[in-house]
């Protein structure tokens, strides 16, 4: 059973969107906190979308029924990747951005973004989307999937990863920012004395990020 995304809307009309997913065995809550953090001024009118992964078995976890956007099935997490999982995944992020166009920020106003797990989904959506979308944030996370369908590859994206990062380690994550920036897309890049998780300095960052992204549209 789907459970409903959280919503934070803005106190101003709504101009853009960031839809944000967690990582795996959180769920929408985990990232909800960092809005107040963030401070957005209320006149840029940022809605912000917490969607919640599904539970289902983890390998890697002996089976353990947890919320995952996809399986993983091994340590080395550029091997043997669940490619059927991440897609669908992907899909229903797109529906996501689908569902805000219908409420009137269309996706060149659309920003998505992720954490781990969910920074996997959010790149790949962003790759593969067919209209161009405002940018990415992708945290603590990796690549696994070459972009297989024509897409836009001159995103705006920032990425953050911690020099001692022991779940996706920090030369995936440097791997992955080179791939990004041979496909062509800006990415602002950005490194942290820290582990598998943000700090404030990263949410400083993603704070300036976000609204450079936002007033120069």
């Amino acid at each position: 059973m789907e459970i409903a995304p959280i919503e934070i809307n803005p106190d101003s009309t709504t101009r853009f969107s960031v839809i944000w997913l967690h990582g795996l065995g959180a769920d929408g809550n985990d990232f909800v906190p960092i809005v107040a953090e963030m401070d957005i001024p209320p006149a840029l009118g940022i809605r912000f979308v917490f969607p919640n992964a599904p539970t289902m078995p983890v390998s890697i976890n002996n089976g353990y029924v947890m919320p995952a956007w996809y399986d993983i099935l091994k340590p080395d997490l550029t091997q043997s990747v669940d490619k059927a999982g991440i897609l669908r995944s992907a899909d229903y992020l797109q529906s996501l951005v689908a569902k805000e166009a219908g409420q009137g920020v269309p996706p060149e106003r659309v920003i998505v973004a992720g954490f781990s797990q969910g920074g996997v989904i959010a790149l790949t959506t962003a790759l593969r989307s067919e209209e161009k979308l405002a940018g990415a944030l992708a945290l603590s996370t990796y690549l696994p999937l070459e972009t297989e369908t024509p897409g836009h590859h001159d995103l705006d994206i920032f990425q953050g990863h911690g020099r001692m990062d022991n779940v996706v380690p920090y030369p995936v994550g440097l791997d992955t920012r080179h791939r990004l920036e041979q496909f062509g897309n800006r990415v602002t890049w950005r490194e942290y004395d820290m582990a598998h998780s943000v700090n404030l300095q990263e949410i400083a960052d993603i704070r300036e990020w976000l609204l450079g992204i936002c007033s120069g549209v």
